[in-house]
C-alpha cells in the first residue's frame, strides 16, 4: 500500500479518537456534575463510565460516514439513491447506538434503580425513538465536517497540481528558448570558422573549433540548470569571447567590471552570451578597426544590474520600430518566464557613442559553498 495513504489514514483515526474521546469526557463530566448539583443519588462512577462509553458506536462509525460522504456527496442529494444511502446509514448507526447504550445501562445500572427498568427491547426502542433527532444532527454534522475537509484537500491538491503544471510549462518554455539560442550561436560560430578557412587562417580556425568544443561541453554539462551563479556565467561568457578573440584578434578589446562579491548572484544560464554576441555583431564585426566591449555588474536596491556595452555605431533613430534579433528577443522572453514583471531589459545609445544592453533582475545569491 502507498505509505502516504497509510499515514493519512492513521492521522485520521488519531483525530477521530481524540475528538470523540474529548466529547464523551465532557458529556460524562457534565452529566455527573449537573445531577449531583440537583441532589440526585446515582452510582456516579458507573454513570460517568456509561456516559463516556456510550459514544463509542459513533466514534467507530465516523470513518464509514466520511466514506459515504465522499462516495455520495451531500451537496448532490437529487438522486434518490443518495437520500436512501444516508438515511439508511443514519438509522443503522442510531439503532446500534441505542443497543449499545441500553446494554451498558442494563449491565452497570448507573442510575441505581432498585427495580428492573423494563425489558431490553422496550428500553432499546425508547433509546432509539428519543435519539432520532440527535442521531440526525450528529450524522449531518459529520457529513458537513467531512465535506469541508474534502473540499479543502481538493483545493490544496488542485493548487499544488496547478503550480506543478505551471512549473513544468515554464521549464519547457525555457528549455525551448535555450535550445533555440544554442543552435543560433553554433551556426554563427561555424560561419566564422568557414570565414577563417576562406581567409587561409587555418590555425585560427582550428583554435576556434577547439574553443567551440570546450564551450559546448560546458553548456551540455549545465543543460539541466536554468539558473547559475554569476561567476559561472562569466566563465561561459569568457569562453565565448575566447572563441571570438581568435576571429577578431586585436580588433576586439575587452574590459570587465564585475565585483567578485556579486559572483554568487543567481542569473539565468546563457544570459550574457547573446548580449555579448549582439555587441560583437553590431558593434565590432562591421568596423575595420574593430572596437571594445565592456561587461559590468552592480547591485542597486535589491536588484542585480548586468550590462554589455560596445563603442560601435549607434542605433538608428527608428530602432524601436525594427525587429529585434533572436538573441535579445529570447533574453526578454526567458526573463519574463523566470521573473514575470520583476525585471527590466533596455537597449539604448550611449552619450559617448556605442550601444549598451542592460538587464535588471532580482538579486538572489546562491548559498556560499563551504570547503572541507
Amino acid at each position: 500500500m502507498d505509505t502516504n495513504y497509510i499515514r493519512t489514514q492513521s492521522h485520521q483515526w488519531i483525530w477521530i479518537v481524540s475528538i470523540w474521546f474529548g466529547f464523551g469526557l465532557v458529556d460524562a463530566m457534565q452529566t455527573v456534575f449537573v445531577m449531583r448539583a440537583e441532589g440526585m443519588n446515582h452510582a456516579w462512577v458507573k454513570l460517568f463510565v456509561t456516559t463516556a462509553l456510550s459514544w463509542l458506536p459513533w466514534a467507530l462509525a465516523t470513518t464509514l460516514v466520511l466514506r459515504l460522504g465522499r462516495r455520495f456527496p451531500p451537496v448532490k442529494l437529487k438522486p434518490f439513491v443518495t437520500w436512501l444511502v444516508h438515511v439508511a446509514a443514519c438509522a443503522s448507526i442510531g439503532l446500534v447506538f441505542a443497543v449499545w447504550t441500553t446494554w451498558l445501562e442494563v449491565l452497570l445500572n448507573p442510575y441505581a434503580n432498585s427495580s428492573a427498568p423494563g425489558t431490553f427491547a422496550h428500553l432499546w426502542f425508547d433509546k432509539f425513538y428519543n435519539g432520532i433527532l440527535s442521531s440526525l444532527v450528529l450524522y449531518t454534522a459529520i457529513l458537513a465536517v467531512g465535506y469541508v475537509l474534502n473540499s479543502r484537500m481538493r483545493l490544496a491538491y488542485q493548487q499544488t497540481e496547478t503550480a506543478r503544471l505551471n512549473e513544468q510549462l515554464s521549464k519547457t518554455q525555457l528549455n525551448a528558448l535555450r535550445q533555440q539560442i544554442e543552435p543560433h550561436f553554433l551556426f554563427n560560430t561555424l560561419n566564422a570558422v568557414s570565414g577563417l578557412v576562406r581567409e587561409g587562417r587555418n590555425d585560427d580556425a582550428v583554435s576556434m573549433i577547439a574553443g567551440l568544443s570546450d564551450f559546448l561541453r560546458r553548456v551540455l554539462d549545465d543543460s539541466t540548470r536554468q539558473q547559475v551563479p554569476l561567476g559561472e556565467e562569466m566563465e561561459f561568457a569568457q569562453k565565448y569571447l575566447d572563441i571570438q578573440k581568435v576571429r577578431f584578434a586585436e580588433r576586439l578589446q575587452l574590459s570587465v567590471d564585475v565585483p567578485r562579491e556579486l559572483y554568487p548572484a543567481q542569473v539565468p544560464s546563457l544570459i550574457l552570451q547573446p548580449m555579448v554576441e549582439n555587441a560583437i555583431k553590431h558593434g565590432i564585426a562591421k568596423r575595420a578597426q574593430g572596437g571594445s566591449i565592456r561587461i559590468a555588474a552592480s547591485r542597486c536596491n535589491g536588484m542585480l544590474v548586468l550590462s554589455v556595452c560596445n563603442d560601435g555605431p549607434s542605433l538608428p533613430a527608428d530602432w524601436e520600430m525594427t525587429r529585434s534579433g533572436i538573441g535579445i528577443s529570447n533574453v526578454r522572453t526567458r526573463l519574463q518566464s523566470l521573473y514575470g514583471d520583476a525585471f527590466e531589459l533596455s537597449l539604448r545609445n550611449q552619450e559617448a557613442g556605442g550601444v549598451a544592453v542592460s538587464v535588471s533582475l532580482p538579486f538572489v545569491a546562491f548559498p556560499p559553498i563551504r570547503e572541507g
